[in-house]
């Protein structure tokens, strides 16, 4: 079995992991609890799991967390266990995450950070002002660069397989908001925008991330266009917007919660002077790549040719999923921190692993393309330099 060096690097010993939110009633905290067990890498050891007794108890039963200590507010869980963690990963609801990770920071405990990082860029601000006094340890989740398939694409795409690049068309939809046979609802929190609406901070973050992290490149300008199609009113709930990056190279986004027959639904093809490359979530283990006589090629991970970059946990033929895609972040984030232990001074994190300036370029553009919505125009887009990625 091919195994990346990533996952072959052992640690001395696993590096301690505590939560705040993330409870067995949410989205996403089974996700982070698998994907960061999965290497051996972190133990999760404690845990704020949720403000709701029951919930937080039964959570620290089904994560099997020894000697689970229930903690009156998640201040006073950091307070008493901050000692005993390398690092604690926030899973709060997004317009939380601005409060616990200050705090966290301030009390020089590595931070982990479910995106969107904020709500808004005054909270983003507001992490880089506490970042600058503490010089802390600050990582964003953004998983699906931790696919083999698109660690593959973007080497090729670094080697200039595809040549200049002139344009990437990218998208994430599903039927979340309009599907009738759906039962439940979305979390309150989910159904109420802010400055940004709240489907950009929950899927459009990835696009910006995924675009960024194949093609190297920044946005420039942006021109947004915003709808409301489901039975939810008063939100966004499908949005276009249309990008200038760096390099004279365009983007096309297209997210939405109320596209019939999708759940998910992301794609992302590059194209360039030299050929295309095309990757398809649902078809994770599958890289297109078309030549410039429009010769299409199917490589899978056995076919790879970047086989350094490939992590593979079973042999190929059996597909990767979600979970084993955050594992590899997890180990990639596990790696980065103890370098960062050893030298925090000198620290930098890898091609894999990102911090607040690519987080905040995020919300920037997001932020500039529901102003450009309200105005009907293309609006330019500032870029803030920091060390702080």
């Amino acid at each position: 079995m091919n195994v990346s060096v990533s996952i072959q690097q052992t640690l001395a010993k696993p590096l301690k992991l505590g939560v705040i939110g993330g409870g067995v009633n949410s989205a996403v905290g089974y996700a982070h609890y698998v994907a960061s067990q999965l290497d051996n890498k972190w133990q999760m050891v404690s845990g704020f799991f949720s403000r709701d007794p029951q919930t937080n108890l039964k959570t620290a039963q089904a994560w099997h967390i020894a000697d689970f200590k229930p903690y009156e507010s998640w201040r006073d869980y950091v307070s008493a266990e901050k000692a005993n963690l390398d690092a604690i990963v926030v899973l709060t609801p997004t317009p939380m995450h601005a409060e616990v990770v200050c705090e966290l920071l301030k009390q020089n405990i590595p931070v982990i950070c479910e995106k969107a990082l904020t709500a808004s860029l005054e909270d983003s601000l507001k992490i880089k002002h506490t970042l600058d006094e503490t010089q802390g340890f600050l990582a964003v989740t953004f998983n699906y660069s931790g696919y083999s398939m698109v660690r593959e694409m973007r080497q090729r795409i670094f080697d200039g397989e595809l040549g200049k690049l002139s344009q990437i068309q990218i998208e994430m939809q599903s039927d979340a908001f309009i599907n009738k046979a759906a039962t439940g609802k979305p979390q309150a929190w989910r159904l109420k925008d802010g400055s940004i609406p709240m489907i950009l901070l929950d899927l459009a973050v990835h696009l910006h991330h995924l675009v960024h992290y194949v093609s190297g490149q920044h946005p420039r300008k942006v021109l947004g266009d915003f709808h409301n199609f489901s039975r939810y009113s008063g939100i966004v709930d499908d949005a276009y917007l249309w990008v200038d990056y760096t390099d004279s190279m365009r983007a096309a986004y297209w997210v939405s919660k109320a596209a019939y027959g999708h759940k998910n639904g992301l794609r992302i093809r590059v194209f360039g002077d030299n050929g295309s490359a095309e990757w398809f979530q649902e078809v994770p283990d599958q890289l297109m790549v078309s030549n410039a006589d429009s010769i299409m090629m199917h490589y899978n991970r056995g076919t790879a040719i970047n086989q350094d970059r490939i992590v593979e946990r079973f042999k190929p033929g059996h597909p990767t999923g979600f979970i084993e895609a955050f594992a590899n972040l997890y180990s990639d984030i596990a790696d980065n921190l103890a370098r960062y232990q050893q030298t925090p001074a000198q620290f930098e994190f890898d091609e894999n692993v990102f911090g607040w300036a690519h987080a905040h370029e995020g919300l920037n553009l997001l932020h500039k393309a529901t102003l450009s919505n309200a105005q009907g125009c293309w609006l330019d887009i500032e870029r803030q330099d920091s060390k702080h990625d």
